[in-house]
C-alpha cells in the first residue's frame, strides 16, 4: 500500500513539475493574470470546458492561444460570427465517386471541432442556433450527424471566449449550454506595474519562442488523478449544502428567496467537487481541504446562480450571492 502511494506520489511530483514548466511558458507571453491561468489549468485537469468573459483588449484569445501552444495537442480556433452555420463547426456530407466503379456515395467530412483544444472565440456573436450545435459535443464528446455518432479524440477542451453581454451585436447563451462550461471565468483589467510591462512588452520587435513542455497523454493522466484525490464526507456536505442554498425554493437564505430566480443544479456540485480536487493537485496536495473549495466556488456559480430583476436593478450579480452564501453557509467539522 506505501509502495502504491509513493509511486502515486513520485507520479504527482513529476506531473507537476510540467506544470510548473506550462505556467513558465504561458509566462513568456502572458503578463500577470496568475489568477485566470490557474482557472484554465484547474479545466484542464478537471476534464472540463471553460467560458472566459472580459471587455475587447484582455488578451483572452491570445493566454487560449499560448495555452494551446504550449500543448502538445491538436488546436483549433473557430471564429464565432452572426453567419456561422452548425455545419461550419460540426462538418457536413460532401457527395463523392468512387473512380473504379463510377457510384456516388456521401462521405461525412469532418468539421474544425475534431481535435483536442478548440477555441470558440466570442462564441456569443453567433446566434442560439449555432451555439447550440456545441450542446452534444461538449457533455457527450461526440458529434451525431444522420444516424452515425462519430467520438472526438480525448482529451477534448473547449475554451470559448465572450464579451459582456452589454456589448453590441452579442446573443446571451442559453441557460443549458451555460450549464456545460465547467467554469464561468471573469478577466479584469491589469494592475498598474502589470499594465506598464504589458506595454513594454508587447511594443517591441522580440517575440517569445513557446515550447511544448505537457503532452495529451499527460493530460489525461493528470484527470485520473484528480479523480483520485481524496475529499472528506463533511466537505461533501458543506458543498451539498451551499448548492442548495443557492436555490430560493429549499434555501434558508433570506437574501437568495429575495434575489435569486433559479439557482444552481446538481452539476454545480458535481463541478465544484471535480474542481476543488484539480486545485489541490495543482497545488501538490491528494486531499481537499475548504480552502480549494472557496477557490473555485466563484467560477462554479457564476453562470449558474440566475438573479432576478429586482437584483440587477440594485447591482446585485451572482458573485454577490455568492459571497453572502460564503459568509452564512459555514464548514462543520464533524
Amino acid at each position: 500500500m506505501n509502495t502504491e502511494l509513493e509511486q502515486i506520489a513520485a507520479e504527482v511530483d513529476t506531473l507537476s513539475r510540467k506544470l510548473k514548466a506550462l505556467r513558465e511558458e504561458i509566462g513568456k507571453v502572458i503578463i500577470g493574470q496568475e489568477k485566470t491561468v490557474s482557472q484554465l489549468l484547474i479545466t484542464f485537469l478537471a476534464g472540463g470546458h471553460a467560458l472566459l468573459e472580459g471587455v475587447p483588449g484582455l488578451a483572452k484569445t491570445l493566454m487560449i492561444r499560448t495555452l494551446a501552444d504550449a500543448i502538445d495537442l491538436k488546436f483549433k480556433r473557430i471564429q464565432f460570427t452572426p453567419d456561422l452555420m452548425p455545419s461550419d463547426i460540426l462538418g457536413t456530407e460532401i457527395l463523392e465517386e468512387d473512380h473504379s466503379t463510377g457510384k456516388k456515395f456521401f462521405k461525412f467530412n469532418k468539421g474544425p471541432i475534431f481535435s483536442n483544444i478548440i477555441l470558440a472565440d466570442e462564441i456569443n456573436r453567433t446566434p442560439p442556433k449555432t451555439q447550440a450545435a456545441l450542446l452534444e459535443v461538449m457533455q457527450e464528446f461526440s458529434v451525431t450527424y444522420g444516424d452515425q455518432t462519430y467520438p472526438l479524440e480525448k482529451p477534448f477542451f473547449i475554451l470559448a471566449t465572450q464579451n459582456p453581454i452589454e456589448q453590441s451585436g452579442t446573443f446571451v447563451l442559453p441557460e443549458a449550454q451555460q450549464d456545460r462550461f465547467l467554469l464561468y471565468i471573469e478577466i479584469g483589467y491589469p494592475g498598474a506595474e502589470e499594465e506598464a510591462a504589458i506595454l513594454k512588452a508587447t511594443t517591441g520587435t522580440t517575440r517569445a519562442r513557446l515550447n511544448k513542455v505537457i503532452s495529451g497523454t499527460d493530460i489525461l493522466r493528470l484527470q485520473e488523478l484528480v479523480r483520485e484525490v481524496s475529499i472528506s464526507d463533511p466537505l461533501i456536505e458543506y458543498v451539498s449544502e451551499m448548492v442548495r442554498a443557492t436555490r430560493p425554493d429549499t434555501s434558508h437564505l433570506e437574501f437568495v428567496k429575495k434575489w435569486v430566480d433559479w439557482g444552481a443544479g446538481p452539476r454545480a456540485g458535481q463541478a465544484m467537487i471535480l474542481t476543488a480536487k484539480a486545485h489541490a493537485l495543482l497545488q501538490g496536495r491528494l486531499s481537499v481541504t475548504p480552502e480549494d473549495i472557496r477557490a473555485v466556488v466563484f467560477p462554479v456559480f457564476r453562470h449558474r446562480i440566475l438573479v432576478n430583476f429586482r437584483a440587477e436593478s440594485e447591482g446585485i450579480r451572482s458573485d454577490s450571492v455568492t459571497a453572502e452564501i460564503l459568509d452564512k453557509v459555514l464548514y462543520k467539522v464533524s
